[in-house]
């Protein structure tokens, strides 16, 4: 990177961060350090990271497991709410000041005082959401509104079960479901995190280790089923979901953090007419990304108006990035846990 920045500021020689020397878990894998800020190439902007989002990937990415593969060293930390501080050559979309959320650039993450992002995942951060809360709204949200409206077309009335409801993804498509005008149904896994659920406005709330969800969600719907069932836990818990869905009714695939990549009895969707919709939100950024802005432009009219409200479970300043990424790699948390600088 060595194409000097257009917008002439005054930019700081060195960052710290926590940087993966070794593949390993986070608790193990990240070494703090001090390493030269970069200088933004042309279409990327330099920003100062206000809060950065934790997210399994992080965790994926410093064992070695995501399909992307960042060459060692790297910072982690894909999801930031930011200032910008510097631009490179035609950026467009960002000015120096700006107040930003979006995607950082590998090896230059958010878990640092300093990242880079490109300037086509650069989104202005919604007034209403303090640093913490906009750093959660890009991934998890635009994931949970793709999924939800794009693909399976959810409608007010409709019933959505939604797997890991207590996650950051399962989270965000609670609130997003409310926000449609349908009737929510969360699984999740233990009380305290059926409580979280319940206070995020799911109107039936179950514990997997206490019920059968499917007998549950058949009872509940007079044995009509779920119109949409969002899944990010995949293997058994797919298989179980076919057995809850409605007619016509579609199955989101979100991900397989229940670590089963299941096979679909396809012989099943057609008897019972419904739908299997796989959503990797990500490819959207480079195939789509006008659909991008726009569904950004509907998540931040939804959070100005208070319709969706990230919830951060847990705020930790940068010291705490290995032992916060550790519990969420050992599903010890709920909600959105967050590495925020203290305002300065």
């Amino acid at each position: 990177m060595t194409t000097p920045a257009t917008t002439e500021v005054t930019l700081p020689t060195t960052l710290k961060a926590w940087s993966v020397t070794e593949l390993g878990e986070p608790i193990d894998a990240l070494k703090f350090a001090e390493i030269q800020v970069p200088t933004p190439g042309p279409g990327q902007v330099l920003v100062k990271v206000l809060a950065s989002a934790a997210n399994f990937p992080d965790v994926l990415m410093c064992r070695g497991v995501y399909q992307v593969k960042p060459e060692l060293p790297f910072t982690p930390g894909r999801e930031v709410c930011a200032e910008v501080i510097a631009t490179g050559e035609g950026v467009t979309r960002a000015t120096v000041g700006d107040r930003v959320l979006g995607l950082t650039t590998l090896p230059y993450g958010g878990f640092a005082d300093y990242a880079l992002m490109e300037q086509g995942v650069v989104h202005q951060a919604p007034e209403k959401l303090d640093d913490a809360q906009a750093s959660c709204l890009f991934i998890g949200y635009q994931t949970g509104w793709f999924g939800l409206h794009r693909l399976a077309r959810i409608q007010p009335g409709e019933v959505l079960l939604v797997h890991a409801a207590a996650g950051g993804v399962g989270s965000a498509a609670i609130q997003l479901g409310k926000a449609a005008g349908a009737t929510v149904i969360g699984v999740v896994g233990g009380e305290a995190k059926a409580e979280y659920a319940r206070s995020l406005g799911a109107d039936l709330v179950i514990d997997r280790r206490k019920e059968d969800f499917v007998a549950v969600v058949n009872e509940y719907t007079n044995g009509r089923g779920a119109d949409v069932i969002y899944d990010p836990v995949g293997g058994e818990v797919y298989n179980k979901s076919t057995k809850c869905i409605a007619f016509e009714g579609r199955i989101v695939v979100v991900g397989f953090a229940g670590g089963e990549i299941q096979t679909a009895k396809l012989n099943h969707a057609l008897v019972k007419n419904y739908a299997i919709l796989g959503i990797h939100w990500g490819l959207y950024n480079t195939k789509n990304p006008q659909a991008v802005d726009d569904c950004h432009a509907e998540l931040t009219k939804l959070a100005n108006a208070g319709k969706i409200d990230p919830f951060v479970s847990e705020r930790f300043t940068i010291d705490g990035v290995p032992a916060g990424l550790q519990r969420l790699a050992d599903g010890k948390t709920v909600g959105r846990v967050v590495m925020e600088h203290a305002a300065q």
